[in-house]
């Protein structure tokens, strides 16, 4: 298995309550959770890091890790090598201190296991955009970066139940190499913009309201592009709803005691069954309890 990169450890005390909150405090800390590799794929890794954290609330602080390898080879066996590593790191998280952890990868492997790993929130950045989506248009649409996710989105939709409102997935032609050009290139931006705009524009004559760039890379490289729309309908970067999500949850868990439901999906597992995962997928503590750097 490759070497998770772990965000930096943080202090595990959380702020006792909104009076004992001094200005500028952190007062909650989110672990954010990406599927690519910082060094190889770090055209869209520093920015990411960078765009989380201006659109983070005032006193939360947003830390990202990648996963090396990163997610590359766009196959089931690769979505489950990258669920095994992003549980572990929930698990090295809620350890630490966090007080959410955010995948950040749409299709979400290992979401529910994560969920049902730790006792904190536990957003998914597809899950969250999704239903976020619905406030903003009944008939939602989802163009994904590549045509081998679509299957992968398909049993999404229907595992959250949303058939009846996202009614469309298509798909752009693209790789990561590409994605990562397009950052800096205006060339390769507007060749993907444009096979983004024709994906879409086929979904307007089903009706679609909202149109999700289904990846963090196509959000993030999209989002660039302030109340983007085409033809009416709007483009959601689902990044900042993530956060958002996020922030939520960890107010409402203060205010009054909101928390995942563990009558039965998400009970969580007992104490030898954490140790045991632990003993093949996640990290020692070091001894100062201090993360390396992320």
């Amino acid at each position: 298995m490759g070497a998770d990169q772990r965000p930096p450890s943080e202090s595990a005390d959380p702020p006792a309550g909104k009076a004992d909150i001094a200005p500028g405090a952190v007062t909650g800390r989110i672990w954010y959770q990406s599927f690519t590799d910082p060094a190889t794929d770090a055209a869209y890794f520093t920015r990411l890091d960078a765009y989380l954290r201006s659109v983070a609330g005032t006193g939360f602080e947003i830390a990202v890790a990648g996963i090396q390898p990163g997610d590359r080879y766009l196959h089931p066996i690769t979505e489950f090598r990258c669920a095994a590593q992003v549980i572990a790191n929930a698990l090295t998280a809620h350890r630490e201190g966090y007080d959410a952890f955010v995948v950040g990868h749409f299709q979400e492997p290992g979401l529910a296991e994560a969920r049902a790993a730790v006792d904190m929130p536990v957003i998914g950045l597809g899950e969250a955009t999704m239903l976020h989506a619905c406030t903003l248009g009944r008939r939602i649409g989802l163009v994904t970066i590549n045509p081998v996710f679509i299957p992968y989105h398909e049993d999404q939709i229907a595992r959250y139940g949303l058939q009846r409102r996202v009614i469309a997935v298509g798909a752009l032609d693209a790789d990561v190499a590409q994605l990562n050009k397009a950052f800096d290139d205006e060339r390769a931006y507007t060749r993907l913009r444009e096979s983004f705009i024709e994906q879409a524009g086929s979904m307007l004559d089903r009706g679609v309201e909202v149109i999700i760039p289904a990846g963090g890379y196509p959000m993030l490289l999209f989002g660039r592009e302030h109340g983007f729309a085409i033809g009416a309908a709007t483009v959601l970067n689902g990044l900042p709803v993530a956060v958002a999500a996020a922030e939520t949850a960890i107010r409402l868990r203060r205010l009054n005691g909101t928390c995942t439901s563990r009558r039965a999906s998400y009970a969580l597992p007992p104490g030898e069954a954490v140790e045991e995962f632990g003993r093949f997928f996640v990290p020692p503590a070091p001894a100062d309890e201090a993360g390396p750097p992320g």
